[in-house]
């Protein structure tokens, strides 16, 4: 395989999860009497430009269907980190209703829905059926299309030249990154200016956070890969910002590198260099990933099999893409785990790619009162807790599996 930005050879492995089933692939009761597709599940590192990748086994469509199940207004923290977002973007780029906003990837319309709010004309891009009728719920405007370099010329000659372009969560997603990013130096006005929020490689390898690896992740982004690619596609970046969302994420802001006048920030480099100590510019960075893995499938594996042996029922909340991940991975199933609980509509009454466990609403914990609930979205666990504080009233303790296994 050749890297997807700079098409070295890729020979460096970061982690081998087997093959799964794309993780946001929800099965009906129907779809358990049918085959399921799984995929080869494995990270490469290119040695040239070190962006961390999946192999290609299927294209985007196969991922972002039109039925996808992840909507990002679930999670009440996310909102409010959006909330905050807005708030201070609008004030850094004095933004108003002269101005335009795109987001890339609005699912539904979780963040856009707050610059509308503040009356700044706003379009949101989002491929995926499901989510774009949500946002159009909303009142907001949506293409329903992937964006790239012909979309993103398109949108500019329809007149949506952009102050602002916000990407969360969806650099990693994209498969032919250089024209995804070929398109925001498009649609950018001269002096615009492009965010994208990402989860920090750094942290995934560092803190195992191997559950992050699925296939509709294609790249695992350091701001040393994503540096070197933005230059190669017309941007370059500013400024950047160190999150706590998704277990540590980046905050990058790009503008354009013909017409760009906004001068370098400190941390940028602060940064850089905290990738090049910890040594994620050599080989040798990337080898640690597997075997903690393993040791983090044998501690969940060791954990649900004690639990099995004293009658202890085991069940887990919040029916997430890394959850399935870990799962799949760890070869759990409905006998070691009993059910899921998700606050998604969209999701319940399914059942997990894979393992085929039941996703419920959350009445089941108060009928069954399990004495064991495993939060799958860690990077969330403090809201969740508090959420299910009710079940410490029967006794109920809360695990976490990544990094390493926790009992609080």
């Amino acid at each position: 395989m050749k890297c997807r930005h700079c098409h070295a050879e890729l020979q460096v492995s970061l982690a081998d999860l087997g093959s799964s089933p794309p993780s946001n692939a929800y099965l009906t009761a129907e779809g358990l009497h049918a085959p399921e597709k799984w995929y080869p599940l494995r990270v490469l590192v290119c040695t040239s430009c070190w962006l961390a990748q999946t192999d290609d086994y299927a294209g985007r469509e196969e991922f972002f269907s039109d039925d996808y199940a992840y909507f990002s207004s679930f999670s009440s923290s996310w909102l409010q980190h959006c909330a905050a977002y807005a708030n201070e973007i609008v004030q850094r780029l004095a933004l108003d209703a002269s101005s335009k906003v795109v987001e890339i990837a609005a699912n539904d319309g979780y963040l856009l829905q707050f610059f509308q709010g503040k009356g700044i004309p706003c379009l949101g891009v989002e491929p995926t059926a499901s989510t774009a009728s949500a946002a159009r719920q909303r009142g907001l405007q949506i293409v329903e299309d992937f964006f790239g370099f012909r979309l993103g010329q398109q949108l500019k000659q329809d007149g949506y030249a952009a102050d602002l372009i916000i990407a969360n969560n969806v650099l990693a997603h994209v498969p032919d990154i250089n024209d995804f990013v070929s398109g925001f130096r498009e649609l950018l006005k001269p002096n615009g200016v492009a965010t994208f929020e990402f989860p920090h490689l750094y942290r995934l390898v560092t803190e195992s956070q191997f559950d992050t690896i699925y296939h509709e992740h294609f790249s695992y982004l350091s701001l040393s890969a994503t540096q070197r690619i933005f230059e190669n596609n017309g941007l370059t970046i500013f400024d950047v910002e160190e999150l706590p969302t998704h277990g540590g994420s980046l905050r990058v802001f790009a503008q354009r590198k013909d017409s760009g006048t906004r001068s370098l920030g400190e941390k940028v480099n602060t940064v850089l260099r905290k990738e090049i100590d910890a040594g994620m510019l050599a080989p040798d960075f990337y080898a640690s990933l597997q075997q903690s893995m393993n040791y983090i499938k044998r501690q969940l594996l060791e954990f649900l099999l004690t639990a099995q042996a004293k009658g202890e029922q085991v069940v887990a909340y919040g029916a997430a893409a890394k959850g399935n991940t870990l799962l799949n991975y760890c070869g759990v199933r409905p006998d070691l785990l009993a059910y899921v609980v998700d606050r998604n509509p969209a999701k319940q009454g399914k059942y997990l790619p894979g393992s085929r466990i039941p996703v419920v609403p959350e009445a089941c914990l108060a009928v069954d009162r399990p004495p064991w609930i495993v939060i799958l979205p860690w990077n969330i666990r403090d809201e969740v807790a508090a959420q299910l504080d009710y079940a410490r009233a029967w006794g109920a303790r809360f695990v976490t599996v990544v990094p390493r296994l926790a009992i609080f």
